[in-house]
């Protein structure tokens, strides 16, 4: 008796792929030296083709041909509030940040009386008045390509809750460290606002004025000292650059150069500005790339690795950071990849990007 096949042509398997089996070629031969008309040639050939039959019933394995994927696993929710908790996470620690900055600044030494502390690389290069803000100008051309790129992604609720999450809890440890240690101005040039003390109203004015002004100093919002450790403008130079670079298809490498060139000489001018030690720098570079490796690294976890030692490393080290505690439902989709997001814009929209940041 024949054995009957394990699918019929066509069917699928769990409503995603389709599993086809082919007629092996042995059978083929058989069946059509059995039904010759020549009733004495299959007299001859049965012996043969009963062997055959055994041989290939022997040998024979179903041959299963992925012929296609469904798109349902493509098409991933959004969920556009997990998103918008997200960003209300990070609109709190930037308001928390404005309120912090003035609450430090009235705990800033007199410039006079604590003069700014040894810098080697102020010790080498003289401070160029204009450096700073070419720093402002290069951060917000970048986050400007930033958001029109978020426009053209697929997932813009996944990727976007990402940016928000990191950002807010780059400016959280801003919050700590600017306040656990309060630093002098790094340059005698720096005129920072009087003490206000107990006047909490006009600490309010001030906390408005510098969210309004975006805390940038070319609007004239940001007057204040103490915010010196770390850099915000460092964050978000590097926070802009590596999601612009992580969420963009390799093949528009100039593109990406061209990013790399306005994050790194804008961090460049912030020292030539003499607006922040080469510590605050430096200390804001590592936290941002590394918690942004981080980041994904875990994200990525959930989806899983191929490769078992390096899964159960990570499950043991980075699962003890406090990130891990938090529901980790509200930060991303089990199911994504950044990998699925390179596709999103077309070579025209990549040249006017191109245009404006020229």
């Amino acid at each position: 008796m024949e054995r009957p096949p394990l699918l019929p042509k066509g069917s699928t398997v769990n409503g995603h792929i389709d599993i086809h089996i082919e007629e092996s070629p042995c059978e083929l031969s058989v069946s059509q030296s059995q039904d010759s008309p020549d009733g004495e040639a299959g007299h001859r050939n049965g012996g043969r083709s009963c062997l055959s039959r055994g041989l290939c019933r022997t040998i024979r394995k179903p041959r299963e041909n992925i012929v296609s994927v469904t798109d349902s696993e493509n098409h991933l929710p959004l969920e556009w509030w997990k998103t918008g908790i997200a960003f209300i996470y990070a609109l709190f620690n930037l308001v928390l940040t404005t309120v912090m900055i003035t609450v430090v600044h009235e705990r800033v030494p007199a410039k006079e009386i604590y003069p700014p502390l040894p810098d080697k690389f102020f010790d080498y290069v003289d401070r160029v008045t204009w450096a700073f803000s070419v720093t402002e100008v290069n951060g917000m051309v970048l986050v400007g390509l930033w958001f029109l790129q978020w426009l053209f992604l697929r997932y813009k609720a996944i990727v976007g809750r990402r940016f928000f999450f990191l950002m807010g809890t780059l400016y959280l440890y801003r919050c700590v460290t600017m306040y656990v240690t309060t630093l002098p101005v790094p340059g005698m040039h720096m005129t920072c606002a009087p003490k206000l003390y107990s006047d909490s109203q006009a600490k309010v004015q001030r906390i408005l004025r510098l969210i309004s002004g975006g805390g940038l100093s070319i609007t004239g919002s940001h007057l204040m000292c103490g915010d010196f450790l770390y850099s915000g403008h460092t964050v978000m130079l590097t926070l802009t650059y590596l999601f612009i670079k992580e969420y963009s298809p390799r093949s528009v490498w100039w593109y990406h150069l061209v990013c790399w060139v306005l994050s790194v000489v804008g961090v460049i001018c912030i020292l030539l500005g003499h607006e922040h030690y080469s510590v605050d720098v430096v200390v804001a570079y590592f936290v941002t790339s590394r918690l942004f490796w981080w980041y994904h690294a875990m994200a990525n976890e959930q989806v899983g690795f191929t490769v078992p030692l390096f899964t159960t490393f990570w499950r043991h080290k980075l699962h003890k950071s406090w990130q891990n505690r938090m529901p980790w439902c509200l930060m991303h989709h089990p199911r994504f990849k950044p990998q699925r997001q390179k596709q999103w814009y077309t070579g025209t929209v990549c040249t006017v990007l191109c245009l404006l940041c020229i």
